[in-house]
């Protein structure tokens, strides 16, 4: 299949288009530089937040992959980036008579009152109300949360992480169960991926700190309202009801002195 993947040069989108390479698919990464690195893969350019460039990107693909990702934590702006690039490739699929949409979208996010996962929340809502056929694959926080947590908000010798419990997952597996469900064709929510041991992020941040060799002081941050209480609840790592990934963070971190 010929297969366009936006957010291709984030860490899920290149899993994925690692992942359907792999499995001789003719891929397209898509991004706003127009490059991926991954050998096989063609590079296309597009302003998302506009739509320029859709339209070519997405012209003979049999499916699109939504992979793109916004870091804002504020609703009114990470919806808008959401819903409104989703809004711009489906009407752009619906013009190339494109026949599958795949979205990855975050395990446990309903009726939350976090920003970020209202937003997804959102995307997810323009998708199924959208007319192309969709497949929602929702995952769970990846290896590399609680690292990226610790370099956003590291001040000094300390490191606030929020009071957080997950179950995270490989990055490379999401990429593959954007790939599975490419290949199964669309089929509404498709099961949840959620890794294999429940873990604590600020843990998972002193972990990963010590493997890359910096010094810092981690301090757990109980974040207040119902969205702090979800968090701490374990219910964000999923229900057990899904699919379970086999990477555990603690071999994950183990090859992190390599990656660093």
């Amino acid at each position: 299949m010929d297969v366009l993947v936006v957010g291709g040069t984030g860490a899920a989108g290149r899993a994925a288009v690692v992942a359907l390479v792999e499995r001789g698919h003719t891929v397209r990464a898509l991004s706003r530089s127009g490059a991926t690195d991954v050998p096989g893969a063609v590079g296309y350019r597009a302003d998302l937040s506009t739509g320029a460039g859709l339209a070519e990107a997405v012209a003979g693909v049999d499916a699109v992959v939504d992979a793109f990702n916004v870091t804002s934590q504020s609703y009114e702006v990470a919806r808008k980036a959401f819903v409104g690039t989703t809004e711009r490739l489906l009407a752009a699929e619906v013009e190339a008579a494109v026949g599958h949409h795949v979205l990855l979208s975050i395990v446990a996010i309903d009726g939350s009152t976090y920003a970020y996962y209202r937003a997804k929340e959102a995307q997810e809502q323009a998708v199924i109300a959208g007319s192309v056929p969709w497949t929602i694959v929702r995952a769970t926080q990846f290896h590399e949360f609680a690292g990226q947590l610790a370099a956003q908000t590291k001040f000094g010798p300390f490191v606030a992480i929020p009071t957080f419990l997950t179950r995270p997952v490989a990055v490379a597996e999401v990429g593959g169960a954007l790939a599975d469900a490419v290949e199964a064709g669309p089929s509404g929510r498709a099961p949840d991926l959620f890794g294999p041991k429940v873990e604590s992020v600020p843990d998972m941040a002193r972990r990963t700190l010590k493997a890359r060799g910096v010094r810092a002081v981690v301090v757990p941050v109980p974040l207040p309202g119902k969205a702090g209480a979800m968090m701490r609840s374990g219910v964000l790592g999923g229900n057990g009801v899904g699919q379970q990934s086999h990477e555990t963070f603690d071999e994950w971190v183990r090859g992190e002195p390599r990656r660093a």
